[in-house]
């Protein structure tokens, strides 16, 4: 069993930034890929970004490229989401998921999730 906690949200003004992060425990998550995902307020979950096992492959949707970037550190079985240049439809609550597929995680189907943490925007 993997269990994630993600923490760093918080309220924040348009064009800041904020750094969530994804703690694991159970097991190291040196073998899965992990995804971030958001949802607003009655709205559907939206895929935001994943990163393979080694942090060598990355996938940002299109609505956070050059916006958002996703990292991880295997050795403090962590995963990152670094949010810059925020704007006010990026409130969301922001989970993170974990499998050993890159593409069950991709789509929403991963087998481990956390309970997320609020992300704010004001304008």
């Amino acid at each position: 069993q993997v269990q994630l906690v993600e923490s760093g949200g918080g309220l924040v003004q348009a064009g800041g930034s904020l750094r969530l992060s994804c703690a694991a425990s159970g097991r190291f998550l040196d073998s899965y890929t992990m995804g971030w995902f958001r949802q607003a307020p009655g709205k559907e979950r939206e895929f935001v970004a994943l990163i393979n096992w080694s942090g060598g492959s990355l996938y940002h949707t299109d609505s956070v490229k050059g916006r958002f970037t996703i990292s991880r550190d295997n050795a403090k079985n962590t995963v990152y989401l670094q949010m810059n240049s925020l704007k006010p439809e990026d409130t969301a609550v922001y989970s993170c998921a974990a499998d050993y597929s890159r593409n069950y995680v991709q789509a929403g189907k991963g087998a481990y999730w956390g309970p997320g943490t609020q992300v704010t925007v004001s304008s």
